[in-house]
């Protein structure tokens, strides 16, 4: 956009015949700037803020007992069921453990048939209790 075209006439002009074009404020001004420091007291107070932190803070304990109180139960629920099945696993280790001494007792007999005087199964020891052997395994292929 050319001077001319601003102006409405040809050729130069001094700035002084060019039309004022400039911002102002709204009419009655502008609203006055706030400077001062002001603290907002709206808002919770500080014992409202207390109470709901001790209210939630309690809630949340009495959660924490309830889940310790199904824990505990469930916790008990297990040890009470290997309670009960121990004598079945007791029975069956037994079991084993009788035949697999029966086999260790026919090859130490068969080991020992040269040697006089030798009592089969007898303890060594002579301690004069029973003890199972502690591995908890009878191989006398390995012994």
């Amino acid at each position: 956009m050319t001077e001319a075209m601003v102006r409405g006439k040809a050729g130069m002009a001094s700035v002084k015949d060019m039309p004022v074009v400039q911002d102002g404020p709204p009419p009655g001004g502008f609203a006055p700037v706030r400077f001062a420091r002001r603290i907002p007291n709206t808002g919770p107070s500080a014992m409202a803020i207390f109470l709901t932190t001790l209210g939630v803070f309690s809630y949340g304990m009495y959660q924490v007992g309830k889940g310790n109180k199904i824990r505990r139960a469930i916790k008990e629920e297990k040890y009470s069921a290997r309670r009960a099945i121990l004598p079945v696993l007791q029975a069956e280790e037994d079991e084993r453990f009788v035949k697999e001494w029966r086999k260790y007792l026919e090859e130490e007999a068969r080991i020992m048939k040269d040697v006089p005087g030798w009592k089969v199964g007898e303890n060594v020891y002579n301690s004069g209790k029973w003890m199972p052997p502690a591995s908890g395994e009878l191989r006398p292929d390995i012994w």
